[in-house]
């Protein structure tokens, strides 16, 4: 019992509380913690908001090449910022928060982001930001607005006979396996009064033969995936393939595609949202 007394009392006899320990101490355990349990632990008491501020403790959490990642983040908004701005160190807590919201590249029509609990990019390319065949065609395609997609604008195909989407991405990624998918739609997705209803009235063709999604990656890797397109009126992410990311220093090209150009049948209906880039095994809602 006196032993159990004495470990909560200070030298002079006051209680030795968690504002007491030494915020090293403190950091050194967070070395070990997610970001989100790093933010937690610095609400309680502030030597904890101290040791949460450290830097060594940050860039543990960040992608090895976050300098990379950075530099694309302040081209994408050097014309708002200030010189001030600029000109000021942020620490390694403002880059991890910096790069977790969505930075816009290549004219907006792509954009990366660092997921909050780990630290690993994602990626997503718009409609806008792929090859089209007969884009440019209104009896084809339209570009359409909508809530839904997080570029704010979907293409939509009518009827065509000739599918082809075809795109690129040129990136530093960090080290790891990463999963493609094309993210797309049957039918067009309005509101009205309130509610979601979905237009079917040009859906056709999507039955009779699949679709064929590929990708290539620059260091020879390839992924071929087939899929009949279905469930009109929802969302649905169509897993192209996986590629390994070995080296963060030297760009890696990502080329990847969606066909179906067998002509005899036409097919319709169609939105054509993005591709998107996540860490394998990862999943967002």
């Amino acid at each position: 019992m006196g032993a159990g007394a004495s470990s909560a009392m200070g030298a002079e006899g006051g209680e030795i509380g968690l504002g007491d320990l030494p915020e090293s101490c403190v950091a050194a355990v967070m070395l070990h913690l997610d970001p989100a349990e790093i933010c937690r632990l610095a609400r309680l008491c502030r030597s904890f908001r101290g040791a949460a501020e450290a830097d060594f403790v940050w860039e543990t959490k960040l992608p090895a090449n976050y300098r990379y990642l950075l530099e694309k983040a302040t081209s994408s908004c050097s014309s708002s910022s200030s010189s001030d701005e600029e000109d000021r160190v942020i620490t390694k807590k403002e880059i991890y928060a910096r790069l977790c919201r969505p930075i816009p590249f290549d004219g907006g029509t792509k954009e990366f982001w660092m997921e909050k609990s780990r630290g690993r990019i994602c990626m997503a390319v718009s409609s806008k930001g792929m090859a089209i065949t007969g884009i440019d065609d209104r009896r084809y395609w339209n570009y359409i607005p909508t809530e839904e997609s997080r570029f704010h604008t979907v293409a939509y195909l009518q009827q065509i006979w000739w599918l082809e989407v075809s795109g690129e991405v040129d990136f530093c990624f960090p080290v790891g396996t990463y999963s493609l998918y094309f993210q797309l739609h049957l039918g067009r997705a309005s509101r009205r009064l309130g509610r979601r209803i979905c237009n079917h009235e040009h859906i056709h063709g999507w039955d009779i033969k699949p679709v064929k999604f590929q990708l290539w990656t620059s260091d020879g890797h390839h992924a071929l995936s087939r899929y009949h397109l279905d469930e009109p009126g929802c969302w649905n992410r169509y897993h192209v393939g996986d590629f390994v990311v070995e080296g963060s220093e030297l760009p890696t090209k990502v080329k990847f595609s969606m066909v179906q150009i067998d002509c005899t049948h036409t097919k319709g209906g169609l939105c054509v949202d993005s591709v998107l880039i996540y860490p394998k095994g990862f999943r967002q809602d």
